[in-house]
């Protein structure tokens, strides 16, 4: 792991989601810039002290000289924005696979340099869009992909937030003050932060991408340097249309993302605050709701491989979370043995979807910032 020592809300959550299914152990890591504290944080998590590193530029070089067997088969970067391109382009230059949080990189072409790496390389890379790991998340896109409904038309993600509703980062708030800041989130503020998961998440479910936008962007908190709210029109690649929402100023919100996808005969709602149900809605019957759990022969077989409780067990952020971590995993291990990994354990967001993320902040900033009424994504 390269950051999320201590005091990092991130790391925890990837280290607990690596090790749910017994895939993934921690054997090493660098988990701060300050080699003190990575030292400190490796210590807190039990791992032999000569793996516990100073900077990810020794992890990596002395991971290397490792046997095989006995050194990291991959690493997790959980850093903010502007230290996501450089260990991950040197994790693939020596051969070691790539786990990284969201964006991808702090510009588009940093992205387009590492997804020529993997490409070059061969070697497997996973981004952790999350909310695509939720089972009724797969449900929904099976349903979809499937001609369930007929020819797509509409698509509606929301994810409002209220938590940077009073300016954080000037009270030293360290999650408030890098997302904020220019230096380490890049250009986009809530739209790099969690405008991208809701990018992602449209493509994912309705199996569209989106090609052109239209965005109005605020900076509502007076002081803050790059955008907390805006609002995008989209156009997708079939002639469906769209509306996303992102904001972090809807104060006394949390986390309440949520996707709407409407067909020639009905449509699908989820949302993450109940995130084990599926509303699925007809134009000519009731609205059934579809629920997780082991119902065989109810929701899909890709829906089962990704849930892990009985119904009425509450599978969330972490299991979701997991589960890409556990696609992730069996992938990498199916191809180290020469085989080809089964269509499930590909299922995870991967260096294609890094690069869209990127180039949808820039468009819609760009777009945001000019009189132009649409700009396409190329």
């Amino acid at each position: 792991m390269i950051g999320g020592g201590k005091g990092a809300f991130i790391g925890s959550i990837h280290r607990t989601a690596a090790r749910m299914d017994g895939q993934i152990e921690l054997v090493c890591g660098a988990f701060s810039s300050d080699p003190e504290k990575s030292r400190k944080s490796g210590e807190a998590l039990y791992l032999p002290p000569d793996r516990v590193y100073g900077s990810y530029d020794e992890m990596i070089q002395q991971e290397r000289e490792l046997p095989e067997g006995e050194r990291m088969d991959f690493v997790a970067i959980v850093t903010p924005n502007h230290v996501h391109f450089d260990p991950a382009k040197q994790a693939l230059q020596n051969g070691f696979h790539v786990v990284m949080d969201k964006p991808m990189t702090f510009d588009v072409d940093e992205a387009r340099r590492l997804k020529q790496l993997v490409d070059d390389t061969r070697l497997s890379l996973c981004l952790t869009h999350a909310y695509t790991g939720y089972p009724m998340i797969k449900e929904a896109r099976q349903m979809i992909a499937g001609g369930t409904f007929g020819e797509i038309r509409k698509v509606y993600v929301e994810y409002p937030q209220g938590w940077l509703s009073a300016p954080l980062e000037q009270e030293g708030n360290k999650q408030a003050s890098w997302r904020t800041d220019p230096a380490r989130s890049g250009k986009a503020g809530a739209m790099g932060d969690i405008g991208t998961h809701a990018a992602d998440l449209a493509e994912y479910v309705s199996g569209q991408q989106i090609t052109k936008l239209c965005a109005d962007i605020n900076t509502v908190v007076e002081g803050r340097a790059l955008d907390d709210d805006g609002s995008v029109l989209l156009k997708f690649n079939n002639g469906a249309s769209g509306v996303l929402i992102a904001t972090q100023v809807a104060a006394g919100e949390e986390n309440c993302l949520k996707i709407r996808v409407y067909g020639e005969r009905g449509g699908i709602e989820w949302n993450q605050e109940e995130a084990n149900k599926l509303r699925v809605k007809w134009a000519d019957k009731p609205t059934e709701i579809k629920r997780t759990g082991d119902n065989v022969g109810y929701i899909s077989d890709l829906a089962l491989h990704n849930t892990r409780t009985p119904a009425g067990h509450p599978e969330g952020y972490l299991e979701a979370f997991a589960n890409l971590y556990r696609n992730f995993a069996l992938t990498v291990k199916a191809r180290r043995e020469g085989k080809e990994p089964k269509p499930e354990w590909l299922d995870f967001p991967g260096v294609d979807e890094g690069l869209r993320g990127m180039l949808f902040i820039e468009k819609v900033i760009a777009s945001g910032q000019s009189d132009k009424k649409w700009i396409e994504l190329e």
